[in-house]
């Protein structure tokens, strides 16, 4: 969707003046992946109108393979306003009878999926219309042929008015990778404890529940669970982290990284969008990736990562991650 994230101070009902950028889950999810280098294609459908030319050209410019996006000639493309916070603010949709809304399971069969390793889904697509929710069930329900499915959970109380958290609990189910918020599980399955959900959630091969700044949880048959906790980071505005660590724990999957420098890579990815009013951010430095991803345990906890700090290392080209974690304190 196109994001309107305002330039000014205060209420949105005072703002005048907004930037538009872009978003939404799964071309965020897209554009992470780019960004660190794993091949990525954004599948969805935009209106015909300046937002969906917007949005189509900008995933692309991301390194994005966009070819498979669909322009809808009827439909608008939907938009959402932010009023940014480090605790988060209220978000406005506007995507009744969007474009996106009029996808239904005959997709599948337009695409071509030779090659692809992995389909990332949302909970957020079934929420959008009936036939949405039957083209989310098509993609979990097929043959794999060798492909993985992830699915974040992804609750948006908004989108499902008087809905059930519990409708989003069978399409986990059916994925092979499931990422949950604990809060998000509280509300579909009647528990956050990571413990009592692999139970409740035993189909997937990988689980990961995320406890917002406390860390993350990995489950996987026939491993012991593995708690990594989060980067500290002086937090900008928090829509968009979660698609940022989806993306950087997919990735390093894909790569065969081991359990916990797969969840350090989605909360760096992470802090990279918390550090940011945008719901992609920019790369953190890879040198201060590359040391924080092998950094001993007090090192990580000790590293506290600021807007300032990462700009100015992006700018210089330096990797010193202790400099970067304390510089702005």
């Amino acid at each position: 969707m196109a994001v309107f994230v305002p330039l000014e101070s205060g209420p949105a009902h005072t703002v005048r003046t907004w930037n538009r950028t872009i978003g939404g889950a799964e071309s965020n999810v897209a554009c992470h992946l780019a960004a660190l280098g794993t091949s990525s294609a954004w599948v969805s459908a935009v209106g015909a109108d300046p937002f969906g030319r917007a949005l189509v050209e900008e995933i692309a410019a991301s390194g994005v393979d966009v070819t498979a996006t669909y322009v809808d000639p009827e439909r608008p493309t939907g938009v959402y306003f932010k009023e940014p916070g480090a605790r988060g603010g209220p978000v406005r949709y506007y995507r009744a009878g969007s474009a996106a809304s009029g996808m239904g399971p005959g997709l599948l069969a337009e695409l071509d999926l030779g090659g692809v390793r992995l389909i990332h889904l949302s909970g957020i697509t079934p929420a959008l219309s009936p036939s949405c929710a039957e083209l989310v069930r098509a993609v979990l329900t097929a043959p794999r042929e060798g492909r993985l499915v992830s699915f974040d959970v992804n609750w948006r109380p908004a989108l499902w008015p008087g809905g059930d958290g519990a409708l989003l609990a069978e399409p986990a189910n059916l994925a092979d990778i499931v990422l949950v918020g604990d809060d998000e599980a509280e509300v579909v399955w009647g528990t956050g404890d990571a413990h009592a959900l692999r139970a409740l959630v035993p189909q997937p091969a990988t689980l990961v529940v995320k406890h917002g700044e406390r860390g993350a949880t990995l489950l996987e048959r026939d491993r012991d669970a593995v708690f990594e906790p989060a980067l500290r980071v002086r937090v900008v505005e928090p829509v968009g982290a979660g698609d940022a660590f989806a993306a950087g724990f997919l990735a390093a999957t894909l790569r065969g990284t081991a359990p916990r420098l797969r969840l350090r890579q989605g909360h760096l990815q992470a802090a990279s969008t918390l550090l940011t009013q945008d719901d992609v951010g920019l790369p953190l430095p890879p040198g201060v990736v590359g040391e924080l991803l092998e950094a001993d345990e007090s090192v990580w906890a000790a590293a506290e990562l600021t807007a300032r700090a990462v700009q100015r290392r992006n700018r210089l080209g330096e990797s010193a991650m202790r400099s970067v974690a304390r510089e702005d304190a």
